[in-house]
């Protein structure tokens, strides 16, 4: 089995946590990460762009000049999209641009993500973060100790509003509970740091 190494928040050993070789011996499925990846950044559209055709446009409504004996183009409206305030030919208009892949799809892409962070080195556990204060300094001298830098996603098998209320003036620093987090969320992100507690949870989701 492989194994990822466990610390405490002075950085010294303290154990390891079992990790599936199914999910963590093997090559990075990069094909389904950037399906999970698209389909996150596709939902995250608003959609809300929009254009006027000529038949949409103010105006245009009277003849601009005679069919014959000008000798300019004849015309039609002073709205056609080739004339100044025109219309918009094949412009965009409202739309939904999000999709849902299958349960099954997404779960994978959450397998191969944290395997691509893990055998970059940049899956790190810790055993728990405890805090004696709720001060920024004390969450950014553990950052410290594990020498991160770059974006950072903390994750945690639940909420700690004392750990929230010191992180949340650290740049770059995110965090999340083990069971809302998906691919783009890690892979978006340099480094994961996760509780010993959240892994085990985070593996019962992806088995």
């Amino acid at each position: 089995m492989t194994k990822l190494t466990v610390h405490d928040i002075k950085g010294k050993e303290t154990g390891s946590v079992q990790l599936p070789d199914e999910i963590f011996d093997v090559k990075v499925n990069e094909a389904v990460i950037h399906q999970a990846v698209v389909m996150y950044l596709a939902n995250q559209r608003q959609g809300n762009a929009s254009t006027k055709t000529r038949g949409e446009v103010s105006g245009g409504g009277r003849k601009p000049w005679k069919q014959k004996g000008t000798g300019r183009a004849r015309a039609g409206s002073s709205r056609s999209p080739l004339w100044s305030k025109g219309g918009v030919v094949f412009g965009p208009h409202p739309r939904e641009y999000g999709y849902a892949l299958s349960k099954k799809t997404r779960i994978a892409a959450l397998r191969a993500s944290l395997n691509a962070k893990f055998q970059a080195k940049q899956l790190l556990c810790v055993e728990d973060i405890q805090l004696t204060k709720a001060k920024t300094k004390e969450v950014a001298s553990i950052l410290k100790v594990f020498k991160l830098h770059g974006k950072i996603l903390a994750l945690f098998d639940g909420t700690k509003s004392d750990v929230i209320l010191a992180s949340r003036n650290i740049p770059l620093l995110s965090l999340s509970c083990a069971g809302d987090i998906n691919a783009y969320d890690v892979m978006k992100n340099k480094t994961v740091l996760v509780t010993k507690s959240a892994i085990e949870n985070l593996l019962k989701r992806i088995e």
